[in-house]
């Protein structure tokens, strides 16, 4: 059973967070947490917390089942575009340069790996 989470809106570039993204995306939860907590970019202290909701909005779906036991990772990841705020900045002899503020929205899905069978391992 899988869980989401999203943040919309967050203003930075999608091209920072996708890098983000990139790095923890198909990881077990626990080194993605400890991956985001000790990264020095920016927006991973946003992208943890996300993490954590989507944690969180897993134990609610699955009330019985220990995390530990459960093998969480990040299912799903990935970035879009949100909206642009357009602003002019003063420019030599009279113009004006336009400055493009982005900002972007992030959907994450953990999911809970199934523990490998014997009869599973036999057959790969």
């Amino acid at each position: 059973m899988e869980a989401v989470a999203r943040l919309r809106n967050y203003p930075t570039s999608p091209r920072k967070m996708r890098l983000l993204a990139d790095l923890i995306r198909g990881m077990e939860v626990e080194n993605a947490l400890n991956t985001l907590k000790f990264s020095t970019k920016d927006p991973s202290v946003a992208m943890e917390k996300l993490l954590l909701s989507a944690i969180a909005n897993w134990r609610i779906k699955n009330e019985g089942v220990d995390l530990a036991e459960a093998n969480l990772y990040v299912s799903t990841i990935f970035v879009d575009g949100g909206r642009v705020l357009k602003r002019m900045r003063p420019a030599p002899q009279g113009r004006a340069y336009r400055v493009r503020k982005r900002s972007n929205h992030v959907t994450i899905m953990v999911d809970s790996r199934a523990p490998i069978t014997v009869t599973q391992q036999t057959e790969a």
